[in-house]
């Protein structure tokens, strides 16, 4: 089957800096990737689950400015 698609200017950059980083044309580069979408669709989201950014974006630590240090001990010498 031939389908003409038509992408914005954006979506056509994207998907040629993809196309080239693995070394392919353009066309077999799409066509690869709508194979792997129609074998393997997302999932939808189900209702009432949040996505990650939204949980940590709504989480009653937001705003504490938590500062998170390595322990400095670099364990115990070890002979080699």
């Amino acid at each position: 089957m031939i389908m003409k698609l038509e992408f914005s200017p954006e979506v056509q950059a994207a998907l040629s800096a993809q196309a080239q980083a693995s070394g392919l044309s353009l066309e077999t580069h799409a066509e690869k990737v709508l194979q792997e979408r129609a074998v393997n669709p997302r999932k939808p989201r189900a209702s009432g689950r949040k996505s990650l950014a939204r949980l940590f974006a709504e989480s009653p630590l937001k705003g504490l400015d938590l500062k998170f240090e390595r322990d400095p001990d670099m364990g115990r010498p070890v002979k080699l």
